[in-house]
């Protein structure tokens, strides 16, 4: 296969391909969800804006990880706090399910898609560890996600493929340069400085 068939080459444009199709169903729900629909046709509305939601966000990992198998990854690299970050991407999932304490320090990251790593990787270790909450301790420029259990830590490392968002989340942060290993029951994600 040449360059331009590639793998990575055909998921890009697969990617770039559903946004279209995929706005439209978004933009629609949206506007039904607004509208004076009864139960149950609001919740279904609701339930399709949200699926298209999720859509949205598979197709951004899924063009993530083959800008990066391909080479073809730039990262817009800006200094953000990294507890901040941690904070971020805890919302995400909810405060309630993510825990966040530590003291940050300066980073230099590629904040959105960071964020999201950071989220997918927590998300990863709620759904595959079955534990109800997680914490991200912040040590400066390390996170400390805890608990992983061992045997949730091949799917959160992305070694076992079982989770698209914790799988992309380890090739991105390495991709910045960050360091990702497993400290006894723990995640640690030094972020690059």
């Amino acid at each position: 296969m040449t360059d331009d068939f590639s793998f990575s080459r055909l998921a890009a444009l697969a990617c770039h391909d559903l946004r279209t199709p995929l706005a439209t169903v978004h933009g629609f729900a949206r506007t039904l969800e607004q509208g004076r629909l009864e139960e149950p046709e609001a919740s279904y509305a609701a339930m399709i804006a949200q699926a298209s939601r999720e859509l949205g966000e598979l197709i951004d990992e899924l063009a993530l990880a083959a800008r990066i198998d391909a080479g073809r990854y730039d990262p817009v690299l800006r200094e953000v706090d990294s507890l901040e970050l941690a904070r971020a991407a805890a919302a995400r999932l909810g405060e309630d399910r993510v825990g966040v304490s530590g003291a940050g320090a300066t980073v230099r990251v590629d904040p959105e898609p960071a964020e999201r790593s950071v989220a997918a990787l927590a998300q990863s270790a709620l759904r595959h560890g079955g534990v109800e909450t997680v914490e991200l301790t912040v040590e400066g420029s390390r996170l400390l996600l805890a608990p992983v259990r061992r045997s949730a830590a091949p799917v959160v490392l992305g070694d076992e493929l079982r989770d698209l968002g914790a799988a992309v989340a380890v090739r991105h942060l390495r991709a910045l340069g960050a360091t990702l290993a497993l400290a006894g029951s723990a995640l640690s994600v030094t972020l690059p400085a």
